[in-house]
């Protein structure tokens, strides 16, 4: 939301603001908040990788939390900016990771195994390409939702068919994040004019990133569950200090 306030980084460029008034705290930073509510999905991300790697799950979890910190990244990039250049190293990211959610919810049971992952990099590749090109606007967030949409009945399909209580926790956990996280989302963008007005800005863009970090974290780790489970890892959900939840395995000595 504009103010009038020199910048660092020259006029807005992006298509998209929030509300939260711009260059509120220093001539570097376009949106504060939106910006420093990126730093818990770094570290959340970052718990993932380290779990993933130690526990040695399959390559593709980790990609999934280096992807997340990624599009931390590019997020925190284009609230600092404001500019259309860094606003698609935001949006590519959320695609790119999208296409990685569907590869690791569908790929089990594709008996083909080279195609899927074949056409997803090939989707994503084209997609960068084009959308360096041309501002989708209204269209990059239809695209967005719909891709969302199609890991639904996936994600469904794991949840009916888990047994583990904490298990099923972390799925709840990750509707309840969503839900809450869509809500601050949807007032900030619709009711921003009122919000303006109020003697302090809730700033709900910001909340948005802090409950989609968590999101994301208890996604994956559902996700690491399951897959555990397919495995025959005998997996069960633990937590860290007594509160962060993480998926421990014990592989069988053949693997």
């Amino acid at each position: 939301m504009a103010d009038g306030i020199s910048s660092f980084w020259g006029p807005v460029t992006s298509t998209t603001e929030c509300c939260e008034k711009n260059y509120a705290y220093s001539s570097y930073i376009a949106e504060f908040y939106n910006t420093i509510s990126n730093i818990p999905t770094i570290l959340l991300a970052l718990v993932g990788l380290v779990n993933a790697l130690r526990q040695r799950f399959e390559k593709r979890f980790s990609v999934l939390h280096v992807s997340n910190m990624i599009l931390a990244i590019g997020n925190i990039l284009y609230h600092a900016t404001l500019q259309r250049v860094q606003q698609q190293s935001d949006e590519t990211p959320m695609v790119w990771e999208m296409l990685l959610y569907m590869y690791i919810l569908y790929s089990p049971d594709w008996h083909y195994r080279s195609t899927m992952p074949t056409f997803l990099f090939l989707y994503g590749a084209v997609f960068a390409v084009v959308h360096s090109v041309i501002r989708f606007g209204i269209g990059f967030k239809v695209h967005y939702v719909i891709l969302c949409l199609l890991c639904i009945p996936r994600m469904y399909k794991y949840y009916i068919h888990t047994q583990d209580a904490s298990a099923k926790l972390l799925a709840k956990l990750y509707v309840a994040t969503l839900s809450l996280g869509s809500l601050c989302w949807f007032c900030d963008r619709v009711f921003c004019k009122q919000i303006s007005s109020w003697p302090i800005n809730p700033q709900g863009h910001a909340l948005w990133h802090l409950f989609m970090g968590f999101n994301s974290y208890f996604a994956n780790t559902y996700l690491m569950f399951c897959r555990a489970e397919q495995r025959g890892w005998a997996p069960k959900v633990v937590y860290l200090m007594g509160i962060l939840p993480y998926v421990k395995i014990e592989k069988p000595k053949t693997q």
